[in-house]
């Protein structure tokens, strides 16, 4: 399993993350996206409406690495951030079977390679690579 029980239980309680991705001229793009955590496949499945037309999703047809953050403070006083980043490679899906009301079709399915925490049971910032 690429997730620790920790952070899947703070994916899990997350809505919005941030996709950047790698445009093909090279110019980085990030993106404010709807995820949902898919247990069956330990990938980060990204949908909305009308994704096929989405930059993002031409991005990742053409150039498959991404990275992805879902942050928050957990407190303002004291001060604590928490957050996932996941690296990794995308697929650009379509035809599929929408985890969501509110997604289409289509979903960008991100493969963790490298998944760095901060905050998550007070532990201090950690990054491990995942098996792809």
């Amino acid at each position: 399993m690429s997730f620790t029980d920790a952070e899947i239980e703070y994916l899990t309680s997350q809505r919005l993350g941030r996709l950047a991705s790698v445009a093909p001229s090279g110019a980085p793009q990030n993106n404010p996206v709807a995820f949902t955590y898919n247990p069956a496949t330990g990938t980060i499945d990204i949908g909305g409406h009308n994704l096929t037309s989405s930059r993002k999703f031409r991005n990742i047809k053409a150039d498959p690495r991404v990275a992805f953050v879902v942050d928050d403070l957990a407190s303002t006083n004291p001060w604590k951030a928490r957050g996932v980043e996941i690296r990794g490679h995308a697929e650009a899906l379509v035809d599929v079977e929408p985890p969501h009301p509110y997604f289409g079709s289509a979903m960008i399915r991100i493969r963790p390679r490298r998944i760095i925490t901060w905050g998550i049971d007070d532990a201090p910032m950690a990054g491990r690579d995942v098996e792809p």
